[in-house]
């Protein structure tokens, strides 16, 4: 059966080989072995109960908290050709009835559910018409207590699994789960520790920073401006922050939404959509935001605030770069974010026991911070990784910092002067404003411009002033106490400081650097992407991946059989989009002799390279389909109709039309682009010229004229000269 996993992976999924700790996991669950996988975030543990889904009889049920992830999983394995559903509580009755018969008569082969469906009676009662070939219990980890997202609908997984007939085989999985969480979610579903597979917590794509002391509002601002084109979340920890943020970038003309509780259903769904379909580039949000989706494009994650444990940063941090492309996740950290967290766990129902393992946590939390190790080799400790962690990553903020180190001694005894002359009663405000000399009432109320230290920094602003002592307590130099209004106090080491016996050095503020750029075609390659999802009403990255759009570029593939060769594309992306990929890769090489590919084939047809597909477009035997297609068309029928008809996708016909004219076939133009339209077009062309592509002129056209119907204007141009 593990040969026919290999072909199906390749078929549907366009890869040649399984990912550590896939195959392994597929066997066990073939041999109907109760099984935990542990993989990252983006390691393919999707694929480890879909590719048993299509070996095994029957139906499989996949067990989700996420009734937001649901349909976009169920949207990119249709597309794919694997035919899934959902049932959760934005069906209605007669809908979710529907969906049950669909599934008796066999129509589906994933069927994703929320952990409180099992508990319907009406629901377990069908499922026992039905052949349940295999569980699949996805975030796993909110089966403990100790996990840091339980959910007490999972505590009757184990049970109501036991009620199914003929009791199929179950698989866990997570990202996230400490030794003591794997070990309760074993325990509850009874799976032997032989069948628990962690394939390691390390993202190799991923570069972690932990930024102290930075002015966290400039740093964002720049951040964003110098990576405009690239799709980034920005965490915050409380609605307030998220909503100021927000505005800050929008009056820069970010492309930016945002997302947290105090926002109805509609607006979030809304802001949500709009980010997954690329139609915005940022998302501010609280942690409320991310589980929902499976956008792959993230190249970055900043955290404007420190979360409150190792595991949600990770999973949120694990956002970016899911494609397996580099990717940066930054945390940007000020002691007063440990006092926030700490606000928020005491504003839970908690049990005394669960407040006091979040505390526990949360103090990680606050370690990961402050650590001077590998940043990557710390969550690896954590998470129990511990011969992984041995070997530092090379890509963090610690392994990769080269800046120089400023000797601040004087300007920190400066400030530890002046907090041990206040009596160590007062906080970071007042402090700065004696330092900087301020002419403050409350300064001269408790006469502290008469200190010797009235004044030592006035050269520098307050808000610098302030930041500096962030810094100092970050660097474990001062502390903060924990009353209701905060007071600053000296640690031993600025004890030592002021005696003389210890340096202060910070080094110099990093700037937020520009991500990777790409190779020249990929840009064309991502606007095209964008067309077809916009025809196929689904997000960009469910069409392509990042990475999939940069091994075409670096592959260059000419024919249909060298387009499967890339990664990340099976028989049926290759049937429903090739014919567009393959015309873009034609124009680019046309236009850039020195990227010419080996390859001199360049045969558009389907019968070329198709390599067997499962529902090719069928054409008469020596007849082009790209032929076929046209005469459908001359003879009458729209596009829709020309696409449902050959089990095509729209895109692909639109495709085939584009290469009819392209040989000097004749269309009717008014029907496909109406004179206005066209009109349109050559008035923009006239003013935008066609210099810098298609991406400037589409951007100065209305949102109803497609790049289809650019590339037929400029197409039916060329053949007339």
């Amino acid at each position: 059966m593990i040969t026919d996993a290999h072909s199906l992976l390749k078929k549907h999924y366009g890869y040649d080989s399984f990912r550590t700790g896939q195959e392994e996991i597929i066997e066990y669950i073939l041999n109907g072995n109760r099984t935990m996988g542990i993989m990252p975030t983006g390691g393919g543990k999707s694929i480890c109960y879909q590719i048993p889904a299509l070996l095994l009889p029957g139906v499989t049920i996949v067990i989700s908290p996420l009734i937001s992830l649901m349909k976009d999983q169920v949207d990119e394995l249709n597309q794919i050709g694997i035919p899934s559903t959902y049932i959760n509580s934005s069906l209605t009755a007669s809908e979710v009835n529907e969906q049950l018969f669909l599934m008796e008569i066999g129509e589906y082969k994933l069927v994703y559910v929320a952990p409180e469906r099992l508990e319907a009676p009406s629901f377990l009662s069908a499922l026992k018409n039905m052949q349940i070939s295999l569980v699949a219990v996805d975030e796993a980890h909110c089966l403990s207590q100790w996990g840091h997202d339980f959910r007490p609908s999972y505590l009757r997984i184990p049970e109501l699994v036991q009620q199914i007939p003929n009791t199929p085989p179950v698989l866990a999985l997570t990202a996230t789960s400490t030794p003591e969480v794997t070990k309760d979610i074993c325990s509850a579903l009874t799976i032997d520790d032989e069948h628990t597979i962690q394939t390691g917590f390390s993202r190799s794509n991923l570069s972690f920073h932990v930024l102290k002391g930075v002015d966290r509002d400039r740093y964002i601002k720049e951040y964003v401006q110098r990576n405009n084109d690239d799709s980034g979340i920005i965490y915050a920890a409380t609605r307030k922050e998220v909503d100021r943020i927000f505005s800050t970038l929008q009056s820069l003309d970010v492309s930016v939404g945002k997302y947290h509780g105090g926002m109805t259903n509609d607006e979030r769904q809304s802001m949500q959509e709009q980010f997954v379909y690329d139609n915005i580039k940022v998302m501010v949000a609280t942690n409320a935001f991310g589980m929902g989706i499976n956008k792959s494009n993230v190249r970055y994650v900043i955290h404007y605030q420190m979360p409150r444990n190792i595991e949600s940063y990770y999973q949120e941090a694990g956002r970016a770069g899911r494609d397996g492309e580099k990717s940066e996740c930054i945390l940007l950290f000020s002691p007063q974010d440990t006092r926030i967290q700490q606000f928020l766990i005491e504003q839970t129902a908690l049990s005394d026991s669960r407040k006091e393992n979040e505390y526990r946590k949360l103090q990680s939390m606050v370690n990961y911070c402050h650590t001077e190790s590998c940043l990557q080799s710390y969550i690896l400790e954590y998470f129990g990784d511990t011969e992984e962690a041995k070997i530092p990553c090379g890509r963090c903020h610690h392994c990769v910092d080269d800046r120089e180190a400023e000797d601040v001694t004087k300007e920190a005894q400066m400030v530890f002067s002046c907090i041990k002359r206040m009596r160590e009663s007062f906080g970071k405000t007042m402090v700065s404003q004696v330092l900087v000399g301020s002419s403050n009432k409350k300064v001269k109320q408790f006469s502290f411009h008469e200190l010797t230290t009235y004044g030592l920094l006035k050269e520098k602003t307050q808000k610098e002033v302030s930041q500096f002592i962030d810094y100092l307590v970050a660097s474990q130099f001062l502390e903060m106490s924990d009353s209701g209004f905060p007071v600053l106090k000296l640690t031993d080491n600025a004890v030592s400081v002021l005696k003389g016996e210890l340096q202060v050095t910070r080094k110099v503020e990093r700037k937020p650097r520009v991500l990777s750029k790409s190779h020249p075609l990929f840009e064309t390659l991502r606007e095209l992407r964008s067309d077809l999802a916009k025809t196929a009403e689904l997000p960009p990255y469910m069409i392509f991946s990042d990475k999939t759009l940069n091994d075409i570029c670096d592959k260059l593939p000419i024919s249909k059989s060298e387009l499967l060769q890339v990664k990340g594309i099976g028989e049926q992306k290759v049937d429903n989009y090739g014919e567009y990929i393959l015309e873009v890769i034609n124009e680019f090489i046309e236009n850039n002799p020195s990227y010419q590919s080996s390859t001199k084939s360049n045969d558009f047809d389907d019968n070329n390279g198709s390599s067997g597909s499962s529902t090719p477009a069928k054409s008469g035997k020596g007849h082009p389909s790209h032929l076929e297609t046209y005469e459908l068309f001359i003879s009458g029928m729209e596009v829709k109709e020309i696409a449902a008809g050959r089990g095509l996708s729209p895109s692909t016909v639109e495709g085939h039309l584009l290469k009819a004219v392209s040989e000097g076939h004749e269309l009717d133009m008014d029907k496909l682009l109406p004179p206005d339209k066209k009109e349109v077009i050559v008035r923009a062309i006239e003013e935008t010229g066609l210099e810098d592509g298609l991406k400037p002129l589409k951007e100065s056209l209305p949102e109803d004229i497609s790049y289809f119907q650019i590339r037929l204007f400029l197409q039916t141009r060329v053949a007339k000269v």
